[in-house]
């Protein structure tokens, strides 16, 4: 049986050969090893041994992230990121072992899909993230700040006056301007401010969460396009849960970095999985969450196409509204 951290060293230079059995390896880790997740298995009378292939693999429900502290055996937490929720709702916790571990992923992901951070200079605009703690979208945006190696850029509440004086001066410098933002902060930005911003990446995190009246992620889009002169506005796709990120460069079609993977589960049958193209509940592996559990059935609707991305298309009718969804 490996260890944990047989995982830490390999999980970022993983062939997509080598995704199978490093999952199965974690599976059958966890399985014998974390609480939660083995009472679970026990409940579905799955017989650990015979699991072989990923599609036979028991995906955890997002929801018992709210009830239980979901660690390994013997396993201290470093940090707990935690969800933002409504009012009234339980928040979800992240248990985090290895802060580390995140900051690795979080700049492996990003130079797997942008580059080096310090090319760019960053722009957060997430004033509801920032009005609570332990936040690990924020944590994100602080993180990669500091290897963008600037005093540019930070993190802005409100102050659209400010962020719009800020953007233009550094639009006049030679590195990219990276500004993500919670959708409805993103949308009166936009409104209040036109600014060109050509070869900038403009990323919305989703979320309107009451703030505004809730509308379609392609009407988003076009706004923000108009506003800032740029050809498409990128998404990103995570959670509380996940220590790794999806990202989208346009039209809502989101990749995965190697070591994350998306599987679209029937509706009605969470171990029966959908077919190319179909429409079903989103499961997700994310192998940087070794300590926790790798193994998430998320309440997120989704569908998979034929070359390689993944679409989220809404929630389940009976899921609470979670603070880092997409507009739908």
């Amino acid at each position: 049986m490996p260890k944990i951290t047989d995982f830490k060293t390999n999980i970022f230079s993983l062939s997509a050969g080598n995704f199978k059995n490093a999952a199965l390896e974690l599976f059958h880790l966890h399985a014998n090893e974390n609480p939660v997740y083995k009472n679970y298995i026990k409940l579905l009378n799955i017989q650990v041994d015979k699991v072989r292939s990923i599609t036979e693999i028991p995906f955890l429900p997002i929801d018992l992230f709210k009830k239980h502290i979901i660690l390994t055996d013997d396993t201290k937490y470093h940090t707990v990121f935690e969800s933002s929720g409504t009012t009234g709702v339980q928040p979800s916790r992240h248990y985090v072992a290895d802060i580390k571990l995140y900051e690795e992923s979080i700049l492996a992901g990003f130079n797997h899909f942008y580059g080096n951070p310090e090319e760019y200079v960053f722009f957060a605009l997430l004033p509801s993230y920032l009005e609570r703690t332990h936040s690990s979208l924020v944590y994100m945006a602080n993180y990669l700040m500091k290897e963008s190696k600037t005093d540019v850029g930070g993190f802005y509440m409100y102050n659209h006056a400010e962020l719009a004086e800020n953007l233009a001066k550094a639009k006049k410098g030679n590195r990219k301007i990276f500004l993500i933002g919670v959708s409805f902060a993103l949308l009166d930005f936009a409104e209040a401010y036109h600014i060109d911003l050509q070869g900038a990446v403009i990323m919305e995190t989703g979320g309107m969460k009451g703030r505004r009246e809730e509308i379609i992620r392609e009407e988003l889009h076009d706004v923000l396009i108009k506003a800032f002169n740029v050809p498409g506005i990128h998404s990103e796709y995570s959670m509380t849960e996940l220590l790794s990120q999806a990202y989208s460069s346009k039209s809502g079609l989101f990749k995965c970095p190697p070591w994350m993977q998306v599987l679209i589960r029937e509706p009605n049958d969470p171990f029966t999985y959908c077919p190319q193209g179909q429409a079903g509940g989103i499961n997700i592996i994310d192998l940087t969450n070794i300590y926790s559990c790798p193994f998430i059935a998320t309440q997120d609707l989704g569908r998979l196409t034929e070359d390689g991305f993944f679409e989220v298309l809404g929630r389940f009718d009976n899921s609470e509204i979670r603070g880092c969804s997409l507009l739908y």
